[in-house]
């Protein structure tokens, strides 16, 4: 249901619990799930089948409130499995069906129960198909999901707490969403009825700067037989290098790039110099891009789903990918010494940069998937390739 101030102020029907008010005052009506308040953000949408306790757990979504375009949103329920974090970092979620009982055999709990514990808000029963349109038509808006069981909404207020929020643009929410002290990591990926692994014996060891990563990302770096040792957003270069690191990881991560680097690239720039191999992943991507003298920009709309073509523009091989980002790298900025070894075949955008003489790349896409396709598991070992070699050397 969606109606305009213009037309009714009110909530079209009795039963109504939540509302999604837009900066420009359009209005979503709906039923809210989770917890009562009311909470602001940007409004993006995601195109995902499956992994959304994946998503709305990805530290990557920091400041957002996720629109679902898949309709059966909680059909398979929640487990512990399947958290990216600890808690979820998005700001709220907005889905089309209303929540049903879970349905999957891993399930240990319903969508519900899972974002009343978390303290996170949504709103269900949305016309998520005309809320898909206005944000490919307008861009990604500010906006506000309340949910009162009440029904009462003051929605000039909350108009003005759209409008009042500052947006993504300039901000930073690394040091929201990094952990807060070093700490060391060993489980490898997922399997089914082996459940998580372990590595065992290794002497290769890799350092990742965590402006927010996904736990599925360490274990794939882990998964090439690598000790991990994660750090927080805002650690020092000397710190990283008393870590003694065979290769650096630069994690993903929320907010705008620009505004993070104001702490991140004066290190990144050192740790380039040292001749490591280094390896990024979305906001690690634009850091790196940034460091080698690029420029990023806000997205209309931004990438988000788990079904985007990417080509390799090495090999000419297509992988389908798992995205999320706002913010993308600018072709025209990079410099000479720097390839765009990957580009997005929606619209042309710059989905990966290689260093000509240096071991050190970096990819717009989310290669360990969770959710999405596995085509660019290989990444991870081109990695440790680099790592290996550096070592022999």
């Amino acid at each position: 249901m969606t109606h305009s101030p213009a037309d009714t102020l009110s909530p079209p029907a009795s039963d109504i619990s939540a509302v999604l008010v837009l900066a420009d005052g359009t209005l979503f009506w709906g039923y809210g799930f989770g917890t009562e308040g009311s909470i602001v953000g940007e409004v993006c949408f995601n195109t995902s089948m499956t992994g959304y306790q994946e998503i709305l757990t990805d530290p990557s979504y920091a400041g957002q409130i996720i629109t679902f375009t898949f309709p059966h949103i909680g059909n398979v329920g929640t487990n512990m499995d399947d958290m990216e974090s600890n808690k979820p970092a998005c700001r709220g979620l907005v889905v089309r069906e209303m929540i049903t009982e879970e349905a999957n055999f891993r399930a240990d709990g319903n969508l519900q129960d899972w974002a009343e514990a978390n303290g996170l808000i949504g709103i269900q029963g949305v016309d998520t198909r005309k809320l898909t349109r206005y944000i490919r038509d307008n861009g990604a808006p500010n906006g506000v999901i309340a949910y009162s069981l009440t029904g009462e909404f003051d929605i000039a207020a909350l108009i003005a707490k759209a409008n009042d929020w500052p947006g993504l643009q300039g901000m930073d929410l690394a040091k929201d969403v990094s952990c807060l002290e070093t700490y060391g990591w060993d489980g490898t990926r997922w399997s089914l009825k082996e459940g998580y692994g372990e590595i065992t014996e290794t002497d290769t060891h890799i350092v990742a700067v965590d402006y927010g990563a996904k736990d599925n990302i360490l274990r794939c770096l882990a998964h090439t037989n690598a000790v991990v040792t994660v750090v927080p957003a805002e650690t020092d270069f000397d710190t990283i290098m008393a870590l003694n690191p065979d290769g650096i990881f630069l994690s993903n991560g929320p907010g705008d790039p620009a505004a993070t680097g104001e702490y991140a690239l004066p290190v990144i720039h050192k740790l380039i110099e040292t001749g490591l191999p280094i390896f990024g992943i979305c906001l690690g991507h634009q850091l790196l891009a940034i460091a080698f003298g690029g420029k990023t920009y806000k997205m209309h709309q931004g990438h988000r789903g788990a079904n985007h073509p990417v080509q390799d523009t090495r090999t000419q091989k297509v992988e389908i990918t798992s995205m999320n980002h706002g913010f993308s790298v600018d072709a025209e900025s990079l410099p000479d010494e720097v390839i765009i070894s990957h580009t997005s075949l929606f619209d042309g955008t710059v989905c990966g940069i290689a260093h000509k003489e240096k071991p050190i790349f970096s990819v717009q896409q989310h290669p360990e998937a969770s959710p999405g396709p596995q085509d660019s598991f290989y990444l991870f070992q081109d990695f440790m390739t680099n790592i290996l070699k550096n070592k022999a050397a």
